[in-house]
C-alpha cells in the first residue's frame, strides 16, 4: 500500500472514531425502552436528528432548517433547491433527511451526483461513515454495514436501501435496488466557476441531468428531489433547477435586516470577519446568492488629475439620501459627492459614499465645502422627490440649519425635485458613454480613499437589474445633470444673426 492509501485509511479510521466517540448509547435501555424511543424520535424529526447525529446538530437550528426539514418530510413527490450560504449547513441538513427517510423505510434507493465523480463520493462519504460507526444508528436500527457491498461509491444498508455516487456526464441507466428504481436523487455542487463561463458546459450538464439522470425514476412511485448549490452565475444548472422545482429556498448569510440567518453559529462579528477578505463580487456570489460580472456596464473607470478647483467656473455638491437612521449593512447606501465639469469632462473630485445617519450625511456637505475652500463658487444640491419630501423638510433642513448656527458656514442645500426616469437605464445612457470616452474622471488622488473604493466598486459591479447597490453612480448621474443645467442657465444665449437666417432659406418671406 502507498503512503498515499495509508494516509487515507488512517484518516477515514479517525473520522469514524469521532463519530462513535459522539454517539455514546445507555446499554441499559431493554428492546421495549428503545422501540418506544425510536417510535417517539420517528413522529419528532427534529429530536430524531438532534439525537443521532449529535456530533453534526451541535448548534441549535435556524427556523428556516425546521422548515426545510418538515417541508422536504412532508412530501414522498417532491423536486426542492436549497440555495443556501455557505456556512448554512445545507449538505449536512439533506444528510439528516436523507438518513431519516432510509432509516424509516420511506426510500430505498438513492443517487449522489455532482460535478465530478470524486466530488460525489466525497459527498457520500458522511453517509458511509454514519452507517458503519454510528452507535446510536446500530443499536435502533441494527448494523447496517453488509459484506460484499461495501464501496466508498456504492453500498446497500442491511434495511434494504441503497445509495451509488455518480459524476456528471457518467452513466446511470439501470441503476436499480432490486425492482426499485431511484426514488431519491440528490445533486450537491453540480455548478462550478469554470463550467458557468462556458454556456455549452452548462447546456450539455443540465442536459445531461434532463435526459439521463432524471428518467431513471419510476413514473409511477415517488421521486424525492434535493438539489443543492448557490447562485454563482447568472445561468448555471442552480438557476435552471430553481424554475422547475416545487419549493426553492434561497437563505444568505444575512437577512433583509442585516443580521445573522443564523446567529446561533455565525455572529456577525464572525461574518464580518470573514467578508473583509475577500471581493465584494465574491461576497455576493458566495454568501448572498448574487452572482456578478465586474465589468458587465462599465468595463473600467478613469482616474486622472483634477485640474485647480479655482479654474472651475462652479461646482456641485450633489446628495444621495436614504431615510434609514441605521448603519444597517443592508440599507442602501448615502452619497454625497463633489463634482465639476471642464471642456467636456466630468470630474469626481471627493465623494462621500458609506452607510450613515442623517446627522452624519449633513455634515459632509460642510466637509465638502471646506474642501472646496472657497477657491470658486458651489452649489448644493440633494435628491428631494415627491416621497422624499416630507423628510427633506423635516428631517434635513432642520439639521442644515443647526450646522450653519454651529459653524457659521453659510451653506444651503437646494432640492432636486426634477421628476427622474428608471435609475439603472438613466445611469447607463446618461454615464457609461462618458465613461467609455475618458470623460468621466475619479480623482487620482484619492484612489486609495475608502469612498472612492466604494465608488468605484459600485460602478464595476452595476447590472441593469440593479442587484448590488448603485447610489454612487446615481448620485453622479444626478451631479451631471445639475451641472449640465447650472451651465446652460449661466452661458450667455447664441446670437445668430437675422441675414444668416434668411442666407439660402427658400422658404423665406
Amino acid at each position: 500500500m502507498k503512503q498515499q492509501d495509508r494516509d487515507a485509511v488512517r484518516a477515514w479510521d479517525e473520522y469514524k472514531e469521532n463519530i462513535y466517540r459522539s454517539t455514546p448509547v445507555d446499554l441499559s435501555m431493554s428492546q421495549a425502552d428503545i422501540e418506544k424511543h425510536r417510535l417517539y424520535l420517528e413522529a419528532h424529526p427534529i429530536e430524531w436528528i438532534q439525537f443521532f447525529y449529535p456530533g453534526y446538530a451541535k448548534y441549535p437550528f435556524a427556523p428556516f432548517h425546521k422548515k426545510a426539514i418538515n417541508r422536504i418530510l412532508r412530501h414522498d413527490e417532491w423536486f426542492e433547491v436549497l440555495s443556501w450560504s455557505r456556512e448554512l449547513a445545507k449538505s449536512t441538513t439533506v444528510m439528516f433527511i436523507v438518513s431519516y427517510l432510509v432509516l424509516t423505510g420511506r426510500k430505498k434507493n438513492i443517487i449522489m451526483t455532482s460535478n465530478s465523480f470524486d466530488n460525489a463520493v466525497r459527498l457520500l462519504d458522511p453517509y458511509r461513515a454514519n452507517f458503519e460507526a454510528n452507535q446510536r444508528i446500530k443499536q435502533f436500527y441494527g448494523d447496517q454495514q453488509t459484506l460484499g457491498s461495501w464501496t466508498e461509491s456504492e453500498f446497500i444498508l442491511k434495511c434494504g436501501a441503497s445509495f451509488r455516487a455518480i459524476g456528471a456526464g457518467q452513466s446511470p441507466r439501470g441503476t436499480r435496488n432490486e425492482a426499485v428504481r431511484p426514488d431519491c436523487l440528490l445533486v450537491d455542487d453540480f455548478d462550478t466557476d469554470e463550467d458557468c463561463r462556458n454556456p455549452d458546459t452548462i447546456n450539455k450538464r443540465w442536459d445531461w441531468w434532463e435526459r439521463s439522470l432524471y428518467p431513471t425514476r419510476s413514473v409511477s412511485e415517488p421521486l424525492l428531489v434535493i438539489f443543492c448549490g448557490n447562485l454563482i452565475a447568472k445561468d448555471c444548472c442552480v438557476m435552471r433547477a430553481g424554475a422547475k422545482a416545487d419549493h426553492w429556498d434561497i437563505i444568505n448569510i444575512r437577512d433583509k435586516e442585516g443580521h445573522s440567518t443564523w446567529p446561533e453559529k455565525n455572529t456577525e462579528e464572525h461574518i464580518d470577519r470573514t467578508l473583509s477578505k475577500i471581493s465584494t463580487k465574491s461576497a455576493q456570489g458566495e454568501y448572498f446568492n448574487n452572482p456578478i460580472s465586474e465589468g458587465e456596464v462599465f468595463k473600467s473607470v478613469t482616474y486622472g488629475k483634477i485640474p485647480p478647483l479655482c479654474k472651475f467656473k462652479f461646482l456641485v455638491i450633489y446628495g444621495d439620501p436614504s431615510q434609514s437612521e441605521k448603519r444597517n449593512k443592508q440599507n442602501s447606501t448615502k452619497s454625497a459627492i463633489l463634482m465639476g465639469k471642464m471642456n467636456g469632462k466630468l470630474y469626481v473630485i471627493k465623494p462621500k459614499l458609506d452607510r450613515c445617519t442623517s446627522a452624519e450625511f449633513i455634515q459632509w456637505y460642510f466637509d465638502l465645502a471646506q474642501y472646496v475652500g472657497g477657491r470658486t463658487n458651489l452649489y448644493c444640491y440633494m435628491e428631494n422627490n415627491s416621497l422624499q419630501d416630507p423628510f427633506f423638510l423635516q428631517v434635513f433642513q432642520p439639521k442644515v440649519r443647526d450646522m450653519r448656527k454651529k459653524t457659521g458656514v453659510d451653506l444651503y442645500i437646494r432640492g432636486d425635485e426634477e421628476k427622474k426616469t428608471d435609475k439603472a437605464t438613466r445611469i447607463e445612457a446618461n454615464l457609461e458613454p462618458m465613461n467609455r470616452e475618458g470623460n468621466l474622471i475619479l480623482n487620482e488622488q484619492l484612489r486609495d480613499d475608502p469612498d472612492m473604493m466604494r465608488l468605484e466598486e459600485q460602478f464595476l459591479l452595476f447590472t441593469m437589474r440593479l442587484k448590488y447597490p448603485a447610489d454612487g453612480p446615481d448620485c453622479v448621474e444626478g451631479g451631471n445633470r445639475i451641472l449640465n443645467n447650472l451651465r446652460a442657465s449661466t452661458e450667455p444665449p447664441v446670437k445668430i444673426k437675422t441675414e444668416e437666417l434668411k442666407k439660402n432659406n427658400r422658404h423665406r418671406m
